[in-house]
């Protein structure tokens, strides 16, 4: 007795032969006798197409190709050259008589497809629809399948055919990136043409072991004075930068990536739901100051799905471990995981996820968890490489205790923290300095730049604390005083101008300057002045001692004392010279 039923598709009957032979593989197949039922396909002019429930035989000429061509992207994950490539899977390429699963979409709407018949589907694999647009499974249940659209739904409606790719998401990687604009998924969207590069690189994948780490000990300086003389960045390190809206978040990590010209150091920048223009604004700055031929750009701008913006830090961190595991050192800008948290929210709802504190679903911290630990300096072993991640995250009126903001800040090695006090203030970039901390502390100085900077935080945090008091004192004392003046002095020096970095020796010589109160008696406004004709003038005059220090990257005491001596003969001159200039 027949116990189910095949369709067998074609434009021409089978003969008996033919039919016997679908009939034994049935049997061979399924262990069990099924009725053979044939139905007049006109458009199937060559080939035939057997369907079992949800698993479909593909033998016609499209079906074939398709095979055809999943042989060639699985392998293409190993080669680089198409024509190797191609030969290679000619060769090993066999017809296949393993079944093509296919589903049923039952529902589709705001980026989201809900898919009946998938029973094998996996976490994050690839589906294709009938349009050839691709979406990504993040649900399943016994009923059905969830999956975000990558696409828009416009070509998928009810009763659409689906069919697994059997590979997760992945994005194209190599050399050709650098210098592009893409989107998440590895498609340039600047207008200089397709990206040559057949690497591919799934945009999950495991952080690296214990084992497979280095210490973080070594400095990826960012050029800005406030940061690297307290809160020091290493490579493979993780630093949170966390400010309000418009406080210089994103000009902290562009200016990082400037300061990378010439360090042998790869640059990937991820905008998440950023406006277009903002976008482009930052790639023509980068391309300015030369920095775009070391960076990729990943960009989901505010325009584009929930799903773009959810795989896009994904996508970028694959692209940033394909350099990282050749040994380089690559650095990573999520700018911002607060809106990243967002988009997850938003698909998770829609796939009908129950929702936690803040409308979060319960995984938001491993969301971001298992992105930032792919951050890592690898060990001699591994290659040495490294990725360092500067993740963005925007706060409400200053506010660090709300739920992601306090994720993060538990995930990463330290934070900036920027204030929007400081910054209407006019101290740019506006750090707080009692609020920020790098948990990998001085390991990741120079010797130089910790021996110059040494009681820098202690300075200010006097002054934090002496400034406060004079806010309720009408009388001050006169050393009071000199040491508000002096405080005033050290805010003043960490003020930066954009897109200014500065070269290790001149953030040596102006922090051993200013500690030893080299600014005394130079007005505010003059500082900047004052400093430019000191590092210039040092340099000139003291060549020999500059390349030591930049070459040993150490600062002996007779090469400080140097500095402080040549910076008091700058003072005394500067003061004369203003004395006279206004007399």
């Amino acid at each position: 007795m027949k116990t189910g039923k095949a369709y067998l598709y074609s434009s021409l009957r089978p003969d008996e032969r033919q039919e016997k032979g679908f009939a034994d593989f049935l049997i061979k197949r399924y262990q069990q006798d099924l009725e053979l039922i044939w139905v007049n396909e006109p458009e199937l002019d060559h080939g035939f197409r057997l369907e079992v429930g949800n698993d479909i035989y593909d033998w016609s000429p499209e079906g074939l190709f398709r095979q055809f061509r999943k042989t060639v992207e699985r392998r293409s994950t190993e080669k680089e050259d198409i024509i190797p490539l191609l030969k290679d899977a000619l060769s090993s390429w066999e017809l296949s008589a393993l079944p093509e699963e296919t589903g049923t979409v039952r529902m589709v709407g705001d980026g989201i497809a809900r898919i009946s018949g998938l029973e094998n589907a996996s976490y994050g694999e690839i589906l294709l629809f009938e349009d050839d647009s691709r979406g990504m499974v993040l649900n399943l249940t016994d009923e059905e399948v969830g999956c975000v659209l990558f696409d828009t739904e416009e070509g998928i409606s009810a009763g659409s055919v689906v069919r697994r790719s059997g590979r997760n998401a992945g994005v194209p990687v190599g050399e050709a990136l650098l210098g592009r604009v893409v989107n998440p998924l590895g498609k340039p969207i600047d207008g200089k043409g397709p990206v040559q590069s057949f690497g591919y690189r799934p945009i999950e994948y495991a952080a690296p072991g214990i084992i497979d780490r280095c210490p973080v000990d070594t400095p990826l300086e960012t050029g800005i004075l406030s940061i690297d003389s307290m809160f020091p960045i290493g490579r493979g390190q993780r630093e949170l930068i966390i400010g309000d809206r418009q406080t210089g978040k994103t000009t902290i990590a562009s200016d990082t990536i400037i300061n990378q010209k010439g360090k042998d150091c790869i640059c990937v920048y991820v905008a998440i739901g950023q406006k277009a223009s903002s976008v482009a604004q930052l790639a023509e700055n980068l391309r300015k100051h030369g920095a775009m031929e070391y960076t990729i750009i990943v960009a989901a701008t505010a325009s584009d799905a929930d799903p773009l913006l959810y795989i896009a830090p994904y996508a970028g961190c694959a692209m940033a471990e394909y350099f990282m595991l050749q040994g380089k050192d690559v650095l990573i800008v999520y700018d911002d995981l607060s809106k990243h948290a967002v988009a997850y929210r938003t698909i998770s709802l829609l796939l009908d996820r129950p929702p936690g504190r803040e409308a979060y679903p319960g995984d938001v911290f491993y969301l971001h968890s298992r992105l930032l630990e792919r951050s890592a300096r690898l060990s001699p072993e591994k290659g040495g490489g490294s990725l360092t991640a500067l993740p963005i995250v925007e706060t409400q009126a200053g506010d660090v205790s709300a739920y992601i903001p306090t994720n993060i800040i538990s995930i990463t090695d330290g934070q900036i923290f920027l204030e929007s006090s400081l910054f209407f203030a006019g101290q740019r970039p506006a750090v707080n300095v009692g609020l920020s901390v790098s948990r990998v502390g001085g390991d990741a100085q120079t010797k130089a730049v910790k021996k110059a900077g040494g009681t820098l935080r202690l300075d200010l945090a006097q002054y934090r604390e002496l400034e406060v008091f004079n806010q309720f004192a009408s009388d001050l004392d006169e050393e009071t005083r000199k040491q508000l003046v002096y405080g005033q002095g050290l805010m003043r020096m960490l003020r930066q101008n954009l897109n200014r970095p500065y070269a290790h020796i001149d953030k040596v010589i102006i922090l051993c300057s200013a500690l030893s109160h080299a600014l005394d008696g130079v007005l505010l406004e003059q500082i900047p002045e004052f400093l430019l004709q000191l590092t210039d003038g040092f340099k000139q005059t003291y060549a020999d001692v500059c390349r030591r220090i930049d070459s040993t990257g150490d600062l002996t005491e007779k090469d400080r004392e140097t500095i402080i001596r040549y910076a008091g003969t700058v003072n005394e001159q500067w003061l004369t010279q203003k004395q006279s200039q206004t007399e």
